[in-house]
């Protein structure tokens, strides 16, 4: 089944995205994924095989950006599933909001709709727990997929994209979905092993403790969930019949403060951890 089983993921050269292109080849299903541009594509080949995949018959790749509907209509075609896991990452926070908030609402719009409109089963959609509990008061609450952030709240341009862009794609299924089906993956910061130079997100905290950038811990923690647990997540909700219609948290448990990680770092940088 898997052999003939196509899926769809967004983003191949995003951090989640690579991790989640190498489960799926690995265990057997054939992948299209897009890029932004073909001139990343060698570099993605090579962190493929890397990490162990030697044949990619099984792998094709389309160019398509968020911003436009070109190439998404080809990417999707005869795709069984589609696993939405592109999305604008800004190294610096813009000035103008929207810059953020329309290329993520308009993309997770332009894949549901592409989607729909090939006859694909489920949709995955990766948003985040900044969707979930960046306007709630953390202390003695329990937060659970019920949760939203307030997108009128004072939050910051990447956390309202976050929010927006996934009540459109709620939105989007109640007036339009039919018979598509929708999952979203909501984690927490997303951490674990580099591959082929594709780093996570929070990589930029990570070197500036390193680096001793940063000489004081702030008063707040924050979850972490490991890459290949965020992969097996969208891999396992893609197929689980129960999981249509659901939002899933993807953390461990606990919570760190930049204390826990120098700390962390130090020992496995001193040899003295494992």
């Amino acid at each position: 089944m898997k052999k003939s089983t196509l899926v769809l993921v967004t983003g191949g050269t995003g951090f989640v995205g690579i991790h989640t292109v190498l489960q799926l080849l690995q265990q057997g299903y054939k992948v299209n994924t897009t890029l932004r541009s073909f001139s990343r594509k060698d570099e993605i080949l090579n962190t493929l095989r890397e990490s162990g995949i030697t044949n990619f018959e099984d792998l094709t790749f389309f160019e398509a950006n968020l911003t436009s509907d070109t190439g998404w209509d080809e990417a999707v075609k005869d795709c069984d599933y589609v696993l939405h896991i592109a999305s604008p990452v800004p190294a610096i926070q813009p000035k103008d909001e929207n810059d953020l908030i329309i290329p993520a609402r308009d993309g997770a719009l332009r894949v549901l709709k592409a989607a729909k409109k090939a006859g694909v089963r489920r949709v995955v959609l990766t948003s985040s727990f900044a969707a979930v509990g960046y306007s709630i008061d953390p202390k003695n609450h329990i937060f659970t997929e019920e949760d939203w952030t307030d997108e009128n709240a004072p939050i910051e341009p990447y956390i309202k994209s976050k929010v927006i862009a996934e009540k459109a794609a709620w939105d989007f299924m109640k007036s339009e979905g039919g018979d598509l089906e929708l999952t979203v993956i909501n984690p927490v910061g997303i951490t674990g092993p580099v591959i082929g130079g594709i780093y996570p997100v929070v990589q930029d905290l990570l070197n500036s403790i390193i680096e001793g950038v940063v000489k004081e811990t702030p008063l707040f923690t924050f979850g972490a969930v490991d890459v290949r647990d965020v992969a097996d997540i969208h891999i396992k909700a893609m197929l689980h019949p129960d999981a249509n219609g659901q939002r899933f948290l993807a953390t461990t448990s606990g919570s760190f403060a930049i204390y826990d990680i120098a700390e962390l770092i130090k020992k496995r940088t001193s040899g003295n951890g494992k």
